[in-house]
């Protein structure tokens, strides 16, 4: 088992690059799900890893329900320094587990308590709350009610404060906006780098980056649709200086953040400027084909190294095992 036990936990590092160069350089379809699939399988590597520490530690506890020959010197031999990482890994992997359950259950509660304010209004696509605060934002449905060849059902919640600062073609371009959030499922994306980042605090900087680009690829979609590259670009910008945002970081609002430095104007800038090109892999020799092979090949270590300290484990323990 040995040092490969501990690389999945700092291995997240390889993919720090690919997080910004991806916000810039992929088209932001490819970056969300590139990030995406880097985040989760990084994070679920590292809490294995924790996991298989936890094993160690646990075995070292005073009256812990495992075999005796969990404890014995050759399964502790098999970790370097396990005194310390096992125990220590007690609390990390606790410290997820909170995490990620605190998550999870906010991101529930508040759907649930969304969609119970919608119960009163006309069915649709577009929700229209009557109220003071300006805020757009996308509300997945459930998942036993999605629609005709599974197509995620949703709705588009708008307050009347928010319909209020647009004009026509600018309300055309927030629908388009929100409808592409609930096609493209952006909350699964958003849930999934917000729990890898619960599970290692190294992928936070990915959580940030899919934020950036799922809102990204929404523009990009509402742009299309209504081919005014402009108008969409202004509706951004006349949201943002009013938006509230949205209940919870795992749902897709029209204007999550508010002016100045940070993601509205380069939002703006990217709509002012030509459409990204959808080339789904960068040419190897540049800054960002180098940061995509680089992070592709530290979750390939990282999966490895896994794998390694799973099996090696299993093997100690069984050999430790009495019959």
């Amino acid at each position: 088992m040995g040092l490969f036990v501990f690389l999945p936990l700092v291995l997240p590092l390889t993919a720090l690059p690919i997080a910004r160069l991806a916000e810039i350089h992929l088209h932001p379809r490819v970056a969300t799900r590139l990030l995406s699939a880097l985040a989760g399988v990084l994070a679920l590597c590292s809490t294995v890893c924790l996991g298989l520490l936890v094993v160690v530690g646990t075995a070292q506890l005073p009256g812990n329900p495992l075999p005796d020959g969990w404890s014995d010197p050759e399964v502790r031999a098999a970790v370097p320094y396990d005194e310390i990482a096992g125990k220590a890994a007690i609390v990390a992997l606790a410290g997820v587990a909170v995490g990620c359950t605190a998550a999870t259950w906010r991101h529930h509660r508040v759907r649930r308590r969304a969609q119970h304010a919608l119960a009163g209004l006309p069915d649709g696509e577009l929700a229209v709350l009557s109220d003071d605060a300006p805020y757009a934002y996308a509300l997945p449905g459930p998942r036993a009610a999605a629609g005709p060849g599974g197509a995620a059902p949703g709705r588009i919640v708008v307050s009347t404060a928010m319909l209020a600062c647009l004009d026509d073609q600018e309300r055309t371009a927030l629908i388009a906006h929100e409808h592409a959030h609930l096609s493209a499922r952006h909350h699964r994306f958003l849930l999934a780098v917000r729990l890898a980042a619960r599970a290692n605090p190294l992928l936070r900087p990915l959580r940030a980056a899919v934020a950036y680009t799922t809102e990204r690829w929404a523009d990009e979609e509402a742009a299309r649709a209504t081919g005014e590259r402009t108008v969409v670009a202004r509706a951004i910008g006349k949201a943002a200086l009013v938006s509230r945002g949205t209940p919870t970081p795992t749902l897709a609002g029209f204007a999550a953040s508010g002016p100045g430095p940070g993601p509205v104007p380069r939002r703006v800038a990217a709509l002012l400027g030509p459409e990204p090109s959808a080339v789904r892999w960068p040419p190897m020799f540049t800054a960002v084909g180098l940061a995509v092979w680089a992070a592709a090949a530290g979750t390939l270590g990282s999966a490895l190294s896994s794998a390694n300290a799973t099996v090696t484990l299993f093997l100690v323990l069984k050999a430790a095992t009495p019959l």
